[in-house]
């Protein structure tokens, strides 16, 4: 699972969209799988690279979840006994097959953000893109959407980038970072190793997370100048302990 962050206008949202061809580049190129994104068909890169909006209400159009969940599939040619299992899977996997035949517009703002998900995932993509995933989400709906896109990229290895402002959830849940800044990426590599950098977080107007901040400076405070920071309270109550015994 990838993140890309940086400051409002750094370029997250155009970079992300130029992914699975929403957007084309005026200069340079995009590659996916190899090759040049414009080699590919618009249906072809659609389909293997899924986008879910930052507001799930600009994704959703459709009567019920169901009519919702099997639009992308049928628009890719699926029908028949096919396009029922593909619905049928994708809303066990975001937990709404309660609730196939429900108006989407009537569920919380948590279950319309997994009838969007359910919706790419109907379509079987390698890829999935999410803008801002958190936003608007209380820390219960938070924790259950963003459990289930971590378990997609654990156990369907589908390739996860996630474009937030939420440090919090970069450090729980992305081992690498992209961090953008006026277009340009100025850094790419591990999570932890960012937020272990106070420079560079201060120079692209980045906050880690509270249990960073205090991994930092317990870490400094004993000696430590090169330690890696915990990411988690259970790292932090891990390495403490570890002290302690």
């Amino acid at each position: 699972m990838l993140a890309l962050v940086g400051h409002n206008g750094s370029g997250k949202t155009t970079l992300a969209k130029h992914l699975n061809g929403l957007h084309s580049p005026d200069a340079g190129s995009v590659r996916y799988a190899g090759r040049e994104v414009d080699d590919y068909s618009m249906s072809a890169i659609g389909r293997d690279v899924g986008y879910v909006f930052q507001n799930p209400d600009h994704q959703i159009f459709a009567d019920t979840v169901r009519e919702e969940v099997a639009f992308g599939p049928e628009n890719f040619g699926l029908s028949g006994d096919e396009l029922d299992r593909r619905v049928r899977r994708a809303l066990e996997t975001v937990e709404l097959d309660g609730l196939a035949d429900a108006d989407p517009f009537a569920l919380s703002k948590g279950q319309r953000q997994r009838v969007a998900l359910a919706g790419i995932l109907a379509t079987d993509p390698s890829v999935i893109v999410f803008d801002e995933p958190t936003t608007g989400l209380d820390a219960t709906q938070r924790d259950r959407f963003m459990g289930l896109v971590a378990e997609l990229n654990r156990r369907e290895r589908m390739t996860v980038v996630m474009i937030t402002h939420s440090m919090e959830t970069v450090a729980r849940y992305a081992p690498r970072t992209v961090v953008l800044r006026d277009g340009r990426v100025v850094y790419d590599g591990s999570t932890r190793r960012l937020f272990a950098d106070r420079d560079r977080l201060d120079a692209n107007d980045l906050q880690p997370p509270h249990v960073v901040e205090a991994a930092n400076r317990l870490a400094a405070a004993r000696g430590m100048t090169d330690a890696l920071p915990a990411l988690s309270v259970d790292e932090l109550a891990a390495g403490l302990g570890g002290e302690n015994a």
